[in-house]
C-alpha cells in the first residue's frame, strides 16, 4: 500500500490528476518515470543517425539500428521488409502474438525525415547531434549541455534534431510502450505488429510494392498510425483521415534570353508576370479556388463527422497571434473547416534574382510548384487536369517539353506543366465503427482533458494505399507537439509529448 501512495503523491506532484485516468496508464507512467534515463539515451542515439531517404548508407544505418531495438525487446519475426527492386529503403518489421487474441493492430511510423540545411538551423546546431534545451528556443529557451546524463528530465525541455518529432519520436513511443507493458506486468489485448517505413517523407513511392510483396504477412484488422501533431491546444487528438497530395510544375515562358528591362520593357513579355497573373486567377478574393469543378467531387461530411468538428476546440485567433497574421485566407471558415476541403497552394516560386543579385533584366522564365491536397471524393490525376483545363482555358498552350522555335512562334502564350508522378489519395476512417470506439475509449482512459477527434489531418500520408491493398482500416493518434517545426529547421521534440507519446500507445495495445 504504501509504494502506491508514494507513487499518487509523485503523480501528484507531476502535476497530474490520476482519478480519472486507468491502473493500466499510472503503471506505465511509473515504468516510464523510472526508466526516463534509459529512454532518452537510446532515442539520442537513434537521432544522431543522419536519415534523409536519399542517402542509402545512413538509411540502412536507421534501419538496423531499430532492428537491434526490436530484437532486444523480444520481436518475434524482426527483418527488414524490402520492395520488389530491393534498392529503396526497407520498412523495418516485427510482431508479437498474444495468446487469445483475436484481432491485430499494425503500428506504423516512418524513421525517414526531410533534407536539412544545416545554416538555417540555429548557431552551434548540427540536426544530427540532438540538443538539449530548456524550452522553445523562439520563446527563450536556451540550449545546455547534456554531456554528463541526467536520471531525469523537466517534461517542458525540448530536444532538437531532424526526425525529433517527425517521426522517430513515433518509432521510440511505440517500441517503448510495449517494453512498458512487458515491463509493468500487463498483457496487450491484440496482436501486434509493427511497420516503419523508411521513405515516407519521399513520397512513399516503394510503399505499395511492400505492401503487395508481404500482403500476407500485414494482415491486421486495424493500423495505427504515429505521426504528425497533437491539437494545437496541447489536447490528445486522434484523426481519422488524412489529404491526399499531388503537385504541378510549372514553367512559363518569354525570351529566349535575357533582356535589358530598359532597352526591352512594355515591349518583350515577361514571364514573371505572366505566371504571378495566372496564379492569383486561381483563387478569389474569400481564398476559393476558382478552378471549374475543383470542388465538385468532395464527399460531404458525415452527421458524426460534422459533430466531431463542431466539438474541435477553436485555436484560430491563438494561432494568428502565434504566427504572426492578421487574417487567414479562406475568410468565414476555420482553420478545422479549411482542412476539411480540398486546397491549392504555391510551394514556391522562382524568376530572375533578388537582394544583392538582382540586375535591370527581363527574365527568360518563371517557374512555380502547385501543392494540390485532396480530400475523400478527389482523385489526385483529375484534380491535376483540372488545373491544366484552368491554365489551357486561360489562353495558354500547354506542353510537357521545352518548347520548340516553332511553337515559341506560333503561341504568345506557353506553360510547360509537369505533372507530379507520385500523389496519391485520400483516406478516412468511420467513426461509427466498433473499433474506432476502442481507440477513443483507449486514448481517453490515459488523460482528463478532452480528447480532440479529427475527422481529417491537414497534413497528407499514403494510408490510402493501406485500405486498397490489405484491406485494413487505418486510424492517426499523433503525439509530438504542434510547433516542432517539422519539415523545418530547429525541428523539437517536447520531452512531455514523448512521455504522453508512450502511454497513449501502451493503451492503444492494452485496448478492450
Amino acid at each position: 500500500m504504501q509504494k502506491y501512495l508514494i507513487l499518487f503523491s509523485s503523480l501528484s506532484i507531476l502535476g497530474y490528476e490520476v482519478s480519472s485516468q486507468s491502473p493500466g496508464t499510472l503503471k506505465i507512467r511509473n515504468y516510464r518515470a523510472t526508466n526516463e534515463k534509459e529512454i532518452i539515451n537510446e532515442f539520442v542515439s537513434l537521432l544522431s543517425i543522419p536519415n534523409i531517404a536519399s542517402d542509402p548508407v545512413n538509411i540502412r544505418k536507421n534501419a538496423d539500428f531499430i532492428l537491434e531495438m526490436m530484437k532486444q525487446r523480444g520481436l518475434q519475426e524482426v527483418q527488414l521488409l524490402y520492395p520488389k527492386t530491393n534498392d529503396a529503403p526497407p520498412a523495418v518489421y516485427g510482431e508479437i502474438k498474444v495468446p487469445g487474441a483475436k484481432q491485430t493492430l499494425v503500428f506504423y511510423a516512418h524513421y525517414d525525415g526531410q533534407p536539412v540545411n544545416p545554416a538555417q538551423w540555429a548557431k552551434g546546431i548540427n540536426p544530427f547531434e540532438p540538443q538539449f534545451a530548456n524550452g522553445a528556443i523562439d520563446k527563450e529557451g536556451k540550449f545546455f549541455d547534456n554531456s554528463s546524463g541526467l536520471n531525469s528530465y523537466d517534461p517542458d525541455w525540448r530536444i532538437y534534431a531532424r526526425g525529433a518529432s517527425d517521426d522517430k519520436a513515433g518509432v521510440t513511443t511505440i517500441l517503448n510502450a510495449y517494453t512498458a507493458i512487458i515491463k509493468s506486468g500487463l498483457t496487450p489485448s491484440y496482436n501486434i505488429k509493427f511497420f516503419f517505413e523508411g521513405e515516407e517523407e519521399a513520397g512513399s513511392p516503394h510503399l505499395n510494392e511492400i505492401l503487395e510483396k508481404y500482403k500476407l504477412l500485414l494482415q491486421s484488422d486495424l493500423w495505427i498510425i504515429c505521426d504528425g501533431p497533437v491539437h494545437q491546444s496541447g489536447k490528445k487528438q486522434i484523426v481519422f483521415g488524412v489529404r491526399g497530395d499531388a503537385h504541378l510544375d510549372l514553367t512559363a515562358y518569354g525570351s529566349k534570353r535575357p533582356l535589358h528591362s530598359g532597352h526591352y520593357g512594355n515591349w518583350a513579355p515577361n514571364p514573371a508576370w505572366m505566371l504571378a497573373k495566372l496564379l492569383a486567377s486561381m483563387k478569389d478574393e474569400n481564398g476559393r479556388v476558382t478552378i471549374k469543378g475543383f470542388y465538385d467531387d468532395v464527399i460531404p461530411l458525415t452527421v458524426a463527422e460534422k459533430k466531431a468538428l463542431a466539438e474541435v476546440p477553436s485555436v484560430d485567433e491563438q494561432m494568428k497571434k502565434e504566427l504572426g497574421i492578421a487574417q487567414s485566407e479562406m475568410k468565414g471558415k476555420s482553420l478545422v473547416e479549411s482542412i476539411n476541403l480540398p486546397s491549392l497552394n504555391i510551394n514556391g516560386m522562382q524568376s530572375g534574382n533578388v537582394g544583392k543579385m538582382a540586375s535591370n533584366q527581363i527574365p527568360t522564365t518563371a517557374a512555380a510548384v502547385l501543392d494540390l491536397r485532396l480530400v475523400p471524393g478527389n482523385d489526385w490525376q483529375r484534380q491535376q487536369q483540372k488545373v491544366i483545363d484552368f491554365i489551357r482555358s486561360s489562353g495558354y498552350f500547354v506542353t510537357d517539353h521545352e518548347p520548340s522555335d516553332e511553337e515559341r512562334m506560333k503561341y504568345p502564350k506557353i506553360i510547360k506543366a509537369i505533372r507530379g508522378s507520385d500523389g496519391y489519395n485520400a483516406q478516412r476512417t468511420s467513426l461509427d465503427l466498433p473499433i474506432t470506439k476502442n481507440v477513443i475509449d483507449a486514448v481517453k482512459s490515459t488523460t482528463n482533458e478532452q480528447v480532440v477527434l479529427m475527422p481529417t489531418m491537414g497534413g497528407s500520408l499514403p494510408l490510402f494505399l493501406i485500405e486498397k491493398t490489405l484491406n485494413a482500416k487505418t486510424i492517426t493518434v499523433p503525439i509530438a507537439n504542434h510547433d516542432n517545426n517539422q519539415h523545418a529547421e530547429n525541428e523539437n521534440i517536447r520531452i512531455q509529448n514523448l512521455w504522453d507519446g508512450i502511454e497513449t500507445m501502451a493503451a492503444l495495445m492494452m485496448m478492450k
